[in-house]
C-alpha cells in the first residue's frame, strides 16, 4: 500500500485517521515519549494515592499520609538518614556482636545529590528526593528510546519505551529511591557502549558505580563483549578483528568499572575500620531469613529458593528460572536487540546470582535488565500491544499491594536488628510476624 492506493480487500484509512497520523509524525520523538512518561506517572500516582488513602499509621508515616510521605517509605527513610546525617563511623552491632542494618548498604551519589539540592532550595527531603527520581526517570525514558532506536524500527522502539514507562515496578520513577537515577546512568552507559564511545563512558561508569551497586556487573559485561568480539567480530556488528589498539579503550572501561565496584566496600572499611563493613551490612538484611552466614558466591539464591519453596522444589524452580532466562535472551528473535543488551542482561543476572539474596526487593532489583523489553516489544500485533500494557499496569497494582503498601505484616520470620534513632525506635509493632521499622528493604 502506498500513495493512497490500497490492495484488494484492504481498508482505506479514513481522512481523519490520515490527518491524525500526519500530525503525529511531525511531533518530535522526545515530546511523544515525554507525554507517555507523564501519563504513566499520573496513572501510577493515582494508584499510590489510593493505597495512601487507606494506609494505617506505621513506623514511617502517619495514617493516610500525603503522597510525598508515602513515596518516601522503606529505603527512602534510609536515604533521608544519609542525606541529613551521612554515614556512621561506627557500625551498629547486636548483643552477639553481629553488624545490624545501617546506612552503609546504600550508595552515596543519590542521597548526596538530594542533600545538595535541599541546601540549595530549602525544600524538604521528600520533595527533592521524589523530584530527582521523576526527572531521572524522564531522562531514562528518553535515553531508553534512543537506545531501542539503535536496534528496532520506530514503532517497536516506541512501544518498548511505553512498556518501560508502565512496567510493573515503574513506581520506582516516582519514589525516594536511587533506582531511577541509577537506571538513567546505566542506559547512558549502554548507549555509549553501543556507539563505541568508550572514553566518554568513563565518568558515567564512575557515577553509576556510586549510585547503584552495578560496577562489577558492568565490568563483566565489557569482558564478555570483548570476548565475543575476539571470537567473532560479526557478533558485535564489526567487520574488523580485535586488535591491541582496539582493545585498550574497553579494557580501561572494564578496569575502571571493576574498581568502582570495589570502591564502596573499601570506603566503608576506611571509615569504620571494619574490613567487611559493607558485606556484613548487606548480610544483616538476610539474617532474619537464613541466620548469620558468610557471603559465599552463588549460594544466596540456592539458600533463598530453599527458604521460600523448600528443597528440592526450590532448587528445581531456580534451575527452571535460570534456564528460562538464558533461553529468552539467546533465542534467535532476541538477536535483533544486539549483543550488547543481551550480554548486559546476562552479566547483571550472573552478578545477582553471585551476591543477592532473593526477597521482596527482587522485583525492583531486576529493573536494570529493562533493555530486554526490546525483545518483549518485537511482536507487531496491536492486540498484543494493548494486552501487554494492560497487564503491566495491573502488575503495578500487584507490586504496590505486596511490596510497597504497609499492611502490618513483614515477610521475614523474626525480628533482627534495631531501628535507627528517631525513625522507628520506640514504635509499636504494626502486627504480623515482625515490627516494621528501618529494616527490610522493599
Amino acid at each position: 500500500m502506498a500513495d493512497g492506493l490500497t490492495t484488494a480487500g484492504a481498508t482505506r484509512p479514513t481522512p481523519a485517521r490520515t490527518r491524525w497520523r500526519a500530525r503525529y509524525r511531525v511531533v518530535p520523538w522526545w515530546v511523544r515519549i515525554t507525554v507517555v512518561y507523564v501519563l504513566a506517572r499520573f496513572v501510577t500516582g493515582l494508584m499510590m494515592q489510593a493505597f495512601a488513602s487507606v494506609q494505617a499509621a506505621n513506623s514511617f508515616t502517619v495514617q493516610h499520609p500525603a503522597y510525598l510521605s508515602f513515596a518516601s517509605i522503606w529505603d527512602g527513610a534510609w536515604y533521608r538518614v544519609i542525606a541529613t546525617g551521612g554515614y556512621p563511623s561506627t557500625l551498629p552491632v547486636d548483643a552477639a556482636g553481629h553488624v545490624t542494618e545501617n546506612a552503609w548498604a546504600f550508595m552515596p551519589a543519590y542521597p548526596f545529590l538530594v542533600r545538595g539540592l535541599m541546601l540549595l532550595t530549602g525544600a524538604s527531603f521528600e520533595f527533592v528526593a521524589v523530584a530527582v527520581s521523576l526527572l531521572a526517570g524522564l531522562g531514562a525514558a528518553l535515553v531508553f528510546r534512543r537506545l531501542m532506536g539503535r536496534f528496532l524500527d520506530p514503532a517497536r522502539a516506541t512501544f518498548a519505551t511505553v512498556l518501560f514507562c508502565v512496567a510493573p515496578v515503574s513506581a520506582m520513577f516516582q519514589v525516594a529511591y536511587a533506582e531511577s537515577m541509577g537506571l538513567f546512568l546505566l542506559l547512558v552507559a549502554l548507549l555509549l557502549m553501543v556507539d563505541r564511545r568508550w572514553w566518554t563512558m568513563l565518568p558515567v561508569v564512575l557515577l553509576l558505580g556510586m549510585t547503584r551497586p552495578t560496577g562489577l556487573a558492568f565490568a563483566l559485561l565489557v569482558v564478555l563483549f570483548v570476548g565475543a568480539w575476539a571470537i567473532r567480530p560479526a557478533w558485535v556488528r564489526s567487520s574488523e578483528p580485535l586488535t591491541l589498539r582496539r582493545l585498550v579503550p574497553p579494557a580501561v572501561v572494564a578496569v575502571v568499572s571493576g574498581l568502582v565496584g570495589l570502591a564502596w566496600p573499601a570506603i566503608a572499611w576506611a571509615v569504620t575500620g571494619v574490613p567487611k563493613a559493607y558485606t556484613d551490612t548487606e548480610l544483616a538484611w538476610r539474617s532474619s531469613y537464613v541466620g548469620w552466614q558468610e557471603l559465599v558466591p552463588f549460594a544466596p539464591w540456592i539458600q533463598g529458593f530453599g527458604w521460600w519453596f523448600h528443597q528440592p522444589a526450590g532448587g528445581v524452580l531456580l534451575a527452571v528460572v535460570v534456564v528460562g532466562f538464558v533461553a529468552f535472551v539467546c533465542m534467535p528473535a532476541a538477536r535483533v536487540i544486539g549483543i550488547e543488551l543481551r550480554l548486559w542482561g546476562i552479566a547483571y543476572v550472573v552478578y545477582l546470582l553471585a551476591v543477592f539474596f532473593p526477597q521482596s526487593s527482587t522485583w525492583r532489583i531486576l529493573v536494570p535488565i529493562a533493555p530486554l523489553l526490546g525483545i518483549v516489544a518485537l511482536p507487531r500485533s496491536r492486540v498484543y500491544w494493548v494486552a501487554v500494557v494492560v497487564a503491566f499496569v495491573g502488575l503495578q497494582w500487584v507490586w504496590l499491594y505486596y511490596c510497597w503498601w504497609i499492611d502490618g505484616y513483614d515477610w521475614t520470620p523474626a525480628v533482627i536488628g534495631t531501628a535507627l534513632t528517631g525513625l522507628g525506635a520506640g514504635q509499636e509493632p504494626c502486627g504480623g510476624t515482625a515490627p516494621l521499622a528501618l529494616r527490610h528493604r522493599r
